[in-house]
């Protein structure tokens, strides 16, 4: 195929780090980025062209493009992180030139060229062939939430309980790793915000629901953490309601955060629990787990999850798709709707 020299993006307009935290919520699209133009990329030896399907929405990609997240920005650059599409052109490396060709789930790491484009670059290894079956609006979302949900199930699967706390228990990530849990005989304690969520998070795997805005969450959290003594707590949001959690739970609990979706400063009711209680607290970036793990157990995720997806144990759940013509009016409306993905077209 013919590529283009020029591609349509949504360009960061801000560089590096912001000043001060502006929280989780996607009130506009301008202050962040614009539409334009840009010359479409040549791949490094080791990265790909693809030309791009899909791209995915994920809070890490609101909070990079609002300088809060741990990557710093590049003016004028594309932004997204995570897509679906066809490798159209690779480097001389021939892992790069293997995939030529193929429909890729793909991650754009520190590539600073972008999925909410035409065309975008990925490193060959943060590329996965999709096996037949995989939905684009799946392998869209591919990798930062499913390979998350496994990675990080692979924690309280090594911890040895059978329950344990994760908040944001409606987002896409918590319904997969619910999933796997509720497949496996493990016991999900899930937090959300509203009660009519909590329905669904009984269908998606729960063992118990619970509204963070109810008059008597306090009470309801004791006697759930009496009840099954979780001692795993998986945490997407921080702010009081992690510590409150934080507070209640057993001795020997871990408080594993991997994102920051209140940007309320986070309090540890008890600090002395630190040390009388063995309690700990650690982060989770899928970055560093990337590296971390042995190449055996990657592929083993990466298939799993594929096959989760072909066969129908996991669906991504779609609030919109949004042609990238009209994606900085109707993305943050879409982003506000609860308990589905939104994803641009380009």
């Amino acid at each position: 195929m013919t590529i283009p020299s020029e591609m349509n993006a949504l360009l960061l307009t801000g560089d590096g780090f912001a000043d001060k935290p502006s929280g989780p919520v996607l009130e506009a699209m301008e202050p962040y980025v614009v539409p334009g133009r840009i010359g479409v990329p040549t791949p490094k030896p080791t990265q790909v062209l693809i030309k791009v399907s899909l791209s995915s929405i994920n809070p890490s990609d609101v909070s990079f493009i609002k300088g809060q997240y741990g990557q710093p920005r590049v003016k004028g650059q594309p932004a997204g992180f995570e897509g679906v599409g066809t490798v159209v052109a690779a480097g001389d490396d021939p892992a790069a030139q293997k995939l030529v060709g193929k429909r890729v789930a793909f991650a754009t790491g520190t590539s600073n060229w972008g999925a909410w484009a035409e065309y975008a670059v990925s490193e060959a290894a943060a590329c996965i062939p999709l096996i037949d079956g995989v939905r684009d609006e799946d392998g869209a979302a591919m990798i930062i939430n499913p390979i998350t949900a496994l990675a990080m199930f692979d924690i309280v699967r090594e911890a040895g309980e059978k329950a344990f706390v994760l908040t944001a228990g409606a987002s896409q990530l918590s319904k997969l790793m619910m999933g796997v849990a509720r497949d496996e005989g493990f016991r999900p304690i899930a937090i959300v915000r509203r009660d009519e969520q909590i329905p669904l998070l009984k269908q998606a795997g729960a063992a118990h629901g619970l509204n963070s805005e109810a008059a008597d969450f306090g009470k309801s959290l004791k006697e759930v953490m009496q009840a099954e003594k979780p001692r795993i707590f998986l945490d997407a949001l921080t702010g009081p309601v992690a510590g409150t959690i934080f507070d209640a739970m057993p001795r020997h609990a871990r408080w594993i955060v991997y994102g920051r979706m209140d940007p309320a400063t986070t309090p540890i009711p008890q600090p002395g629990q630190l040390i009388f209680m063995y309690k700990r607290i650690e982060g989770f970036w899928l970055v560093e787990w990337m590296r971390s793990t042995p190449p055996e157990r990657k592929l083993q995720a990466i298939m799993e999850a594929q096959k989760r997806f072909a066969d129908g144990r996991w669906v991504t759940d779609i609030t919109a798709i949004v042609p990238l013509s009209e994606a900085m009016k109707r993305v943050p409306e879409e982003l506000a709707k609860p308990n589905g993905k939104v994803l641009i077209r380009p």
